[in-house]
């Protein structure tokens, strides 16, 4: 108990000086931080474009579709500034950078997560924070306990299911080496697919977004209880309240194809 409490203290001042050296320059803090919200904003601005021309996608009404947009905006920032550091993994691995990790009494997965926590991606989330206020506003979705936690949770939950896709993906690393282009296809492609009612993708995609990646635990099935609407594609009822069970599941999938990667590693030189 003793040792796990001094590693979590070890972590905790890691991740205070990532903070530190970021805020050590509030200027380019600032413009980085704008800059992050810019991107996300050019894409809620796509989905404007596209309701100045049709009234509905998929079967949805724009505070809709941007209530899903929200909601899967703040959970893939969170993912984004947890476990984006991933995405260097394989520079790790080429460099040799990760035997070092190995070498020390730490976790690998801590020591990955903290090298570079960047504060910027929170651009991201205070976007899609300032639209989920703006929907919530309208009074599309009833003012309830039951949809206050909701509100509350999804991101949450959404974020814990992104972020064990992004660790299960960036697994590939040790086995492929551009692994990075293999996990951005699912990493930075669940953006999209979590972004759009599923009903907009061909059917051979709603299933994989339902089964296989399951990108639509994220906003959209949440979305339908808050809106406390039928699902346009008949699935059942139970699938939109199951998003923590859903998480619980992908975290204990990725953290072991995680730890069967690390301990199978043979160092840079193998």
């Amino acid at each position: 108990m003793a040792d796990r409490s001094r590693r979590r203290g070890v972590y905790l001042r890691l991740l205070a000086s990532r903070v530190r050296s970021q805020l050590a320059y509030p200027t380019s803090f600032a413009l980085d931080l704008l800059g992050q919200a810019i991107g996300s904003a050019v894409e809620l601005v796509i989905i404007l474009a596209v309701f100045a021309q049709v009234d509905s996608l998929g079967g949805f009404t724009r505070e809709e579709v941007l209530l899903i947009y929200a909601l899967a905006g703040i959970s893939f920032g969170l993912a984004d500034l947890v476990v984006g550091q991933l995405d260097d993994l394989p520079r790790w691995i080429r460099t040799g950078e990760l035997d070092v990790l190995l070498a020390r009494p730490l976790g690998v997965f801590p020591q990955l997560v903290t090298s570079d926590l960047q504060l910027r991606r929170l651009g991201r989330v205070a976007v899609a924070a300032v639209v989920l206020g703006v929907v919530l506003a309208q009074g599309g979705v009833a003012a309830t306990p039951r949809n206050a936690v909701l509100v509350v949770g999804t991101p949450l939950v959404g974020a814990a299911i992104i972020g064990a896709i992004w660790v299960a993906t960036c697994s590939v690393s040790f086995w492929v080496v551009e692994g990075r282009e293999v996990a951005n296809a699912f990493t930075y492609g669940s953006q999209l697919t979590t972004s759009y009612p599923i009903t907009v993708f061909e059917p051979w995609l709603r299933r994989a977004a339902c089964y296989a990646v399951p990108a639509a635990f994220v906003a959209y099935f949440p979305a339908l209880a808050l809106l406390d609407r039928p699902d346009p594609l008949g699935l059942p009822h139970a699938l939109r309240y199951a998003s923590p069970l859903v998480a619980v599941v992908a975290a204990a999938v990725a953290a072991l194809i995680w730890r069967t990667a690390v301990r199978h590693y043979q160092g840079a030189g193998s």
